[in-house]
């Protein structure tokens, strides 16, 4: 099944409370549930402005359709084609 790195351009994001965090991840998971199970959620990372998610779904329309359902911007979505780590230098 396809990776997908989603860009969410949310200015302040990095100043997000744990509390705040945890309702933006408490909704996701809901529309994530409705949506069954071809579509998960990996991990996020949030910076200053930004925050990047990693998922895996047959498809880019999946993607967008989470981030219309539950509110969140997708700003860009890219498929991930490799992954590569320190150990690929090996």
């Amino acid at each position: 099944m396809p990776k997908y790195v989603i860009e969410r351009e949310l200015p302040g994001a990095g100043d997000l409370s744990a509390e705040e965090l945890k309702g933006v991840s408490q909704t996701s998971r809901g529309v994530l549930t409705e949506m069954g199970p071809q579509i998960q959620w990996l991990q996020s990372q949030v910076t200053d402005d930004k925050i990047y998610c990693t998922y895996i779904a047959p498809n880019e329309d999946m993607i967008r359709q989470h981030a219309e359902q539950g509110g969140f911007p997708a700003n860009r979505v890219s498929e991930v084609k490799s992954v590569i780590d320190p150990t690929t230098a090996e």
